[in-house]
């Protein structure tokens, strides 16, 4: 399999208007320009991200303008694709500090230097100046039909939860990204076809212009439910090497196959060639190393990999733990786990508490107030810990 090949093959869902009519272009030579959005409503890459950025690292390697489009414009609406309900709208002062780090992650796996930089934009450069006249304008080419028939609405009207018309331009906003940056490629995961294929409406009726759209894979479990973002299992590019390897390691069984083939660079035909009936254990080991090594590098995954055997298969505590200073013994849980970082939020935190997700010194945390010790350890989840210094 050649790069190209890889590239129109490895986790891609579908290419509108073909692979043939991409893969026709991409072999004549000629270098496209190519962009993933980028929601700012956390402050974090995810894993969900660490897929396209994957793929725009192909794109990046064969010469073509790569553009990293953080949508803190359309952040602002709330992406409405399969939500029952309508989303909280943030504020420009959000999605602006949301992002704030998002090339320092996204550059473990890109290159926003060099003799092909990748160019990072955000859409509220653009959308910010767009007029009303013009907005009116962009609307005509599209029909409320056409919004009204998406999945999520259906749901919301067999249950008479209400839609908001600005919910109805989120697919506007974005397909405008198109319109203004002239791309000849999109790229995102398959939840976002509907989203994406709005650009290419757009940018063939307002420029004349053909829209490559390119959907990846989504990681799901058995029961279609995307695996890393689970809550208290999240995995994001900003948290610690170690932290990332325990959450590779409790994927479910069932996903291990489309694990390798969308998280790490093993070729396709090695990837073919492993027995996913066999020993669970070690290829989840395997996957786990191959992602960290990626994003970390071989030596963080190496510590990694020592690390979680030593934690979790032979049941000892992690060396190198991160110390936090506290200015008393006794805290509400919540605001602990916050002053820690263990989590990014109070909500957070509760829904921590309520599952039972929290131990300190190896017991279940039920309690809303603790009564800490010198060099007692906090741990959240399977991968989070710190040891408490009492000043």
């Amino acid at each position: 399999m050649d790069k190209i090949d890889e590239l129109l093959t490895r986790g891609v869902e579908n290419i509108y208007p073909s692979r043939q009519a991409l893969e026709k272009v991409l072999r004549s030579g000629r270098k496209l320009r190519m962009y993933q959005g980028f929601d700012p409503s956390m402050p974090s890459l995810h894993l969900g991200n660490y897929v396209g950025l994957l793929k725009m690292k192909q794109f990046q390697d064969l010469g073509h303008e790569v553009i990293f489009l953080v949508g803190d414009f359309t952040g602002r609406i709330g992406d409405p694709t399969d939500k029952l309900a309508t989303r909280k709208m943030l504020s420009s002062q959000e999605t602006k500090k949301n992002s704030q780090s998002y090339q320092e992650q996204a550059a473990k796996i890109l290159n926003f230097s060099g003799t092909n930089p990748v160019k990072m934009k955000f859409n509220s450069d653009w959308n910010d100046k767009l007029s009303f006249k013009g907005l009116i304008e962009i609307c005509a080419n599209f029909t409320v039909q056409q919004m009204i028939e998406r999945d999520m609405f259906q749901e919301r009207l067999k249950a008479g939860k209400p839609i908001h018309l600005h919910e109805f331009l989120y697919p506007v906003a974005q397909g405008y990204d198109s319109v203004f940056m002239e791309v000849d490629l999109e790229l995102g995961g398959s939840d976002q076809t509907f989203n994406m294929l709005a650009g290419r409406t757009l940018l063939k009726a307002l420029k004349d212009k053909e829209k490559f759209v390119l959907t990846t894979k989504l990681l799901v479990d058995a029961r279609g439910e995307k695996v890393g973002k689970t809550t208290g299992n999240a995995l994001f590019l900003d948290r610690p090497a170690n932290e990332f390897y325990g959450g590779l390691m409790a994927f479910p069984d069932e996903v291990l196959p489309l694990g390798f083939e969308l998280l790490t660079q093993v070729p396709i035909g090695e990837v073919d060639s492993l027995d996913f009936s066999g020993n669970p254990m070690e290829l989840k080991k395997r996957l786990a190393f191959e992602v960290v090594k990626i994003i970390y590098g071989e030596k963080a995954a190496r510590e990694a990999q020592t690390n979680f055997e030593k934690v979790f298969q032979k049941r000892q505590s992690p060396e190198n733990l991160k110390e936090v200073e506290v200015t008393n013994k006794n805290w509400e849980t919540n605001r602990l786990l916050l002053k820690t970082g263990l989590v990014k939020s109070l909500s957070e935190a509760k829904r921590l508490l309520a599952q039972k997700a929290i131990e300190l010194n190896g017991t279940i945390v039920t309690e809303r107030n603790l009564a800490l010790g010198e060099g007692d350890i906090l741990r959240v989840g399977k991968t989070r810990f710190v040891r408490i210094k009492v000043l």
